[in-house]
């Protein structure tokens, strides 16, 4: 009987380190079959086999178009982005060929305005220093480029959490919210499925062929228990002001009994037509 519980404990330990160690992928890296999509990394290599150590048949720059023909199961992470990998087609002059390409090098969102294509991906995980953890935590980075035909004009990074933070993501390209020369702003967002985990608001001000990032938006609640919420108040919005956009926050707290708390603040940001700055 002893040896019958011993393996018993064996298996289950077995089981609970075979959960902790499964990779699952961020549904930002979600890509349909069937369907066009970019190449957001430089240089992204595309293998023979859906994994690392295949051999790598070619490799592709920024802004390339392919289409993507499978989703396989294989999963890799690398940091905190983990993706499928994805059987591609893609041309280069009048050769269309096809491989494997890990889907975290691809753009998760893209958008063409007035002839140039705005790519919206996560390039890398790095460590950062974090007060709430004491010591270092594992953060994204997410990058917004702008391209002109084959040449990359300029390029943005940004913080945008962790895994978790990583389910779902959206790429807009929204009017010049009339703050003076600019041409348009560009909302990348990326947010998590459950309460607690935050989302993250990036805008960014493209104008003669620069990309200009303002401070990042944060947002998370918890039920009806909490919320922090950030937003722009632009010259355009009910509220807004001429040369100048407009920070505003608001948290609300339960007590003990059930009694709200609300704090909220705002700062104004000056905009000179070229460069922001805090009023």
């Amino acid at each position: 009987m002893k040896t019958l519980w011993t393996a018993l404990l064996l298996l289950t330990l077995q089981f609970f380190a075979a959960q902790e160690n499964e990779v699952y992928a961020d549904g930002v890296f979600n890509f349909e079959e069937n369907k066009t999509q970019k190449i957001f990394t430089d240089w992204t290599r595309i293998r023979k086999e859906p994994n690392v150590t295949s051999q790598v048949l070619d490799s592709l720059q920024t802004n390339q178009q392919v289409m993507i023909l499978k989703k396989e199961e294989s999963i890799l992470k690398l940091g905190e982005r983990g993706a499928n990998w994805y059987k591609i087609s893609y041309q280069k002059g009048d050769t269309t060929s096809e491989g494997y390409v890990w889907g975290g090098n691809l753009c998760v969102g893209y958008r063409n305005k007035n002839g140039y294509d705005f790519l919206f991906g996560l390039s890398k995980t790095i460590d950062r220093k974090s007060k709430e953890y004491n010591g270092t935590e594992k953060q994204n980075i997410a990058g917004i480029k702008v391209v002109e035909g084959n040449a990359l004009i300029d390029e943005v990074y940004f913080d945008t959490g962790r895994g978790e933070e990583l389910s779902y993501a959206t790429f807009n390209i929204e009017s010049n919210h009339k703050l003076q020369n600019v041409e348009l702003t560009l909302k990348a967002m990326v947010s998590g499925e459950a309460c607690g985990i935050a989302s993250y608001d990036q805008y960014v001000l493209f104008k003669d062929k620069k990309l200009i990032a303002l401070p990042q938006l944060m947002n998370v609640g918890d039920a009806d228990v909490y919320y922090h919420s950030e937003e722009y108040i632009f010259p355009n919005d009910k509220g807004g002001i001429s040369d100048a956009f407009i920070f505003k926050m608001e948290e609300m707290e339960k007590d003990d009994k059930d009694r709200e708390k609300k704090k909220r603040s705002s700062k104004t940001y000056l905009w000179n037509g070229n460069s922001y700055k805090l009023k």
